[in-house]
């Protein structure tokens, strides 16, 4: 293809990401009047409409504005075709440039080529570590009896012995921390607005204070958008702080985000996206991780950090039933270990904190109401106070010797539940320290005390402020001996889900709760990848040729990091989850999100024989159908050779009954009064309406991966429902009794076990690509295109929850129900296989490939009359399809660290190699494509460019990973994501 129509190409899917990213699906649902049945909520609406139509204005000036930036693109295009007429005749070139489009219906292989070798991984069996814990294990030893602990409620009493301290002192770190949420109760301005920034103002002033003060901060988002409200000299006060160790950032991404319905490709964009802006601003490198407010934890985040370079991290969230028996165990700091690994190169060292939450009153010790009385923000004449109605003191030299021997009883408490004499003690909750009177009232009476302390030997204590990584570092002084593994901390496998915090309240409904947006989140995560992937590609093109000046690099650049941080903003553990206040996820919306449909509807106005571009973002050659929506019945397709491409028309339904007279869809769903049935050459299916939903089956007639399996289609609507939830379930004879199995991120899988003894709620799990059943004989896989809740209650059946109502508030601080649902659509891919037993369990490769080709469709896209005359041919970069078990997760151009915001001259190549099971078929998968040991050899990746450099390095390009670099072949093992830094030319 020539440079001009890769452009085209280009221009046309950049349009597509900047309007997804940046803009609300103008969505008419905001607008229904029968979620408010009370005067307050007229009031709402009322605000809505406001809201919504200065949405509608901005958006409008902004889509002017975008049009401006394509129509540049537009002209590069022209300019560049006459100018460009030399060398290889531009970027003609790939097998698929060369003739008719025969490899669009090129017949898959009979027999699926995997290399033996590629078997291994999913057979070996090995054996858990002589101190090692499988949580699976845990929750068939414990009771959930959830008796009184006393003072610890969810625990147990704790004592020690005067003279345990007498050859090891306690070593105590007070770490004061401020957790941010990038939107909750407020929306992310707002709360900067009115909180974040006075924070990060004071960290500056009042850290500068005092040299042993400390302070740690984790969400990127929030510090960097206030690195660019301030000054140089404030900017080089901030790098002073962390030089002299005093300010820590912890783990770095952009939010803290959620690990339960986050995809592992957003959970690496937003990832990369803070570690990126932390090296080219302030030169920072994070070595521990904290989240001490996802509800619930992944070991995937676990993997994630420790590929990222990061040696530690901290959980809070996790099952009170499971803290006390870690507790008991003293098993609260442990290395966490992946499933599928029987060595130890993913362990990370891992804090889990022993009590109910982390704010003040839970973290100094068991006793809540003495560590309130530590809270000096709590101090007589504040705005808040202690629940347990004993406040605060000043210390004085008159109390201070009492309040000393107080805290450290909570102290040496706290330690027995840990294998050291290092203990760790958080200082802090939701946007502390905003006040600089509250760093006064912590600091100033916190000092006094380790002064006391420190002062007197017969304590047997040495306490200090402190970052997380300085308790690391001394806890590992304390735990590891040098030059191998850990001499005293276990092995922990396995996940915490699903989380409770106390009595029966299981956190298992955010595994739902607003799946417009959840569905949402996974088309703009499709649609940014491929835009990456294509300005990469293209952005490396116009370097071979020498004209970059031709382009609107920056630009688009500009856009594409815009996009990155909406898509990050919304990994974060109150927007994915749908656990904000209703004006939040409309603020959420408006920064992901736009009305597709208006540009498609804008577009068949002007419909007349056209061109329609159709990209593959994925790295395979697949059959697959694509749908297009046109005005007329009376459509043929033909490739630009013109030779036909087999099609089939739909009428598009206004409603069940009635079909449109001005559009008809290819290849598409349609809807039915009760029942209807569709049979076509492409395709047939059956719709059946219901109160609550639209449930649609289809089957594709084609040789490809999607004639492999069911499609399940939903269209979701209990907007008029009181405390409502409706599930889809799926009945079968698979015998799989009570075990079942659910991915987690969409990059692992996590054995489930249904549990009589746990209620209904508990037993639901975060489902993000897939769950299924098995038997020794038969696999029942359902794919999904959203992350969604799911269990498997009675055996032989899967369930998920499609949407849920909540009419009241449930006590966790939000203030309000759910009661925003919208008419919500969903999708998902019913894949039923033959298998052999196999010990260990993983996805087949269909089913891997089958949830790509689900969460990754072919992007269509129309191009414009002016562009026509292009006559746009085929193009491949690729020169062939990777390896099956391979996934190219992303191609993501790196920033320039130079001002003005344009990209470098480097990339970010980042691969997945999927772990598989071979005890499946490998006959008429529909697969184009074959495994090889995890070999891919870099000369013959692409068809037209080059490396000339490819240099391996942590998940975030962090660290250069040890090894030196291999330009002529990379290698993968089952499971492993690896990063490198490339050049392309």
């Amino acid at each position: 293809m020539k440079l001009s129509r890769q452009f085209t190409v280009f221009g046309s899917a950049i349009f597509c990401v900047v309007i997804f990213s940046l803009y609300l699906m103008l969505d008419h649902l905001q607008l229904d009047h029968t979620k408010s049945p009370n005067n307050g909520g007229d009031k709402l609406q009322n605000g809505q409409l406001s809201i919504l139509q200065d949405k509608i204005d901005r958006l409008e000036r902004l889509l002017s504005e975008n049009n401006e930036i394509i129509a540049n693109i537009r002209d590069s295009v022209i300019n560049l075709k006459e100018s460009v007429k030399d060398g290889r005749g531009g970027l003609d070139g790939g097998n698929m440039s060369q003739g008719p489009y025969l490899e669009l219906l090129a017949s898959p292989p009979l027999v699926l080529p995997i290399d033996s070798q590629d078997c291994q991984f999913a057979t070996r069996e090995f054996s858990k570590p002589a101190d090692g814990v499988q949580l699976l294990d845990v929750y068939d030893l414990l009771t959930f009896d959830n008796h009184d602990g006393g003072v610890w409620k969810q625990g147990f009493d704790i004592t020690y012995q005067e003279n345990e301290w007498d050859s090891e002192p306690l070593q105590v770190f007070v770490v004061p921390h401020s957790h941010n949420d990038p939107g909750w109760l407020k929306t992310f301005d707002d709360y900067y607005r009115d909180q974040t920034q006075h924070i990060l103002n004071n960290i500056v002033v009042k850290l500068h204070e005092d040299s042993r003060r400390k302070m740690i901060w984790s969400e990127i988002s929030y510090f960097s958008k206030w690195w660019d409200n301030i000054d140089n000299q404030k900017r080089d006060a901030v790098k002073s702080l962390f030089e002299q160790g005093q300010l820590e950032i912890t783990t770095g991404g952009w939010v803290m985000p959620d690990e339960a319905n986050s995809h592992y490709f957003a959970l690496i964009d937003q990832l990369l996206e803070g570690h990126q802006w932390l090296e080219r601003n302030v030169g920072v490198k994070p070595q521990t991780g904290w989240a001490v407010d996802p509800f619930g934890h992944s070991p995937t985040q676990a993997y994630l950090l420790k590929q990222a370079g990061l040696a530690n991290m901290l959980i809070q969230r996790v099952h009170y039933s499971v803290k006390k028996h870690f507790a008991s165990q003293k098993t609260l700091e442990f290395f966490w270990r992946q499933n599928w690994d029987p060595a130890s190169s993913t362990d990370i060292l891992c804090h889990m904190m022993p009590f109910y939450s982390y704010d003040v009153p839970h973290t100094c010790g068991p006793d809540p109401k003495i560590c309130c009385q530590f809270d000096f923000k709590r101090l007589p004449g504040g705005r808040v106070s202690c629940p347990w109605r004993v406040p605060p003191q000043p210390i004085t030299d008159g109390n201070v010797q009492q309040r000393v021997q107080m805290l450290l009883d909570q102290y040496r408490k706290k330690s027995k539940l840990f294998r050291t004499k290092v203990v760790m003690v958080p200082l802090g909750d939701d946007f502390r320290y905003a006040e600089a009177l509250e760093w006064d009232q912590q600091f100033q009476n916190y000092q006094k005390l380790f002064d006391y302390m420190n002062s007197h030997p017969e304590l047997h204590v040495k306490a200090q402020f402190g970052t997380i990584t300085d308790y690391f570092n001394a806890l590992r002084k304390s735990a590891i001996d040098p030059g191998h593994a850990s001499a005293s901390l276990p092995v922990v496998s396995g996940d915490f889900f699903t989380y409770a915090d106390r009595d029966d309240h299981y956190w298992s409904g955010y595994f739902t709760s607003r799946p417009f947006y959840k569905r949402l989140d996974r088309v703009l995560e499709s649609h940014l990848r491929a835009a990456e992937i294509l300005y990469s590609l293209t952005l490396a093109n116009i370097q071979r040729f020498g004209k970059l000046n031709d382009f609107p690099a920056v630009e688009n650049n500009r856009l594409l990091t815009e996009a990155r941080r909406n898509l990050g903003l919304f990994q974060h553990h109150d927007a994915i989850t749908g656990t904000g206040k209703d004006m939040v996820v409309i603020d959420y919306g408006t920064r992901c999100h736009s009305d597709m449909d208006t540009l498609i509807n804008h577009e068949l106005k002007y419909f007349s024989p056209r061109s329609v571009v159709v990209y593959n973002p994925t790295e395979q050659d697949r059959t697959s159908v694509v749908t297009v929506y046109v005005n007329t019945p009376h459509v043929c397709v033909i490739t630009d050779h013109g030779h036909p491409v087999p099609a089939q028309v739909s009428a598009v339904w206004d409603d069940s009954t009635t079909a449109s007279t001005e559009a008809f869809q290819m290849y598409s769903p349609a809807r039915s009064p009760v029942i209807r049935v569709t049979k076509g050459s492409v395709f047939s299916e059956i719709t059946t309406t219901f109160d609550h939903v639209t449930h649609t089956l289809r089957l594709y007639n084609v040789q490809g991966v999607e004639g492999q399996a069911v499609e399940i289609c939903n269209l979701v609507d209990i907007r008029r429902e009181f405390n409502h939830e409706i599930a889809m379930r799926l009945a079968s004879d698979v015998d799989s009794k009570d075990r079942f199995f659910t991915d987690l991120n969409g990059f692992q899988i996590q054995p489930r076990r249904t549990m009589a003894k746990l209620p209904l709620q508990a037993n639901f799990y975060p489902m993000t690509s897939m769950a299924y059943i098995q038997d020794p004989g038969t696999r029942l896989t359902l794919l999904t295109a959203q992350s969604l809740g799911s269990a498997s209650l009675v055996s032989g059946q899967l369930e998920v929850i499609m949407d849920r109502r909540l009419n009241q508030d449930d006590n966790r601080g939000l203030g309000q129900g759910v009661l925003d649902n919208k008419v919500t659509p969903s999708t998902f891919r019913l894949l039923l296989e033959k298998r052999k037993p196999s010990p260990l369990s993983y996805p087949s490769l269909l089913s891997h490939v089958s949830s790509l080709y689900l969460n990754h469709p072919l992007i269509s896209m129309a191009v414009s009359t002016e562009a026509q005359s292009l006559s746009l041919s085929a193009f491949t970069p690729l020169a062939s399809s990777l390896p099956c078990d391979i996934h190219l997760v992303n191609l993501r151009s790196i920033q320039s660290k130079e001002d003005g915001g344009g990209p470098s001259d480097e990339a970010a190549l980042i691969l997945h190699r999927k772990g598989f099971d071979c005890a499946f078929s490998n006959r008429n998968t529909g697969l184009l494509c074959a495994t090889t040991q995890g070999k891919i050899h870099t000369e013959k990746l692409f068809s037209e460019l080059r490396f000339q450099s490819i240099i391996p390095v942590s998940l975030t390009l962090m660290h250069t990973t040890e090894g030196g670099s291999s330009k002529e072949e990379i290698r993968l093992k089952p499971m492993e994501i690896s990063t490198y830094r490339v050049q392309l030319t």
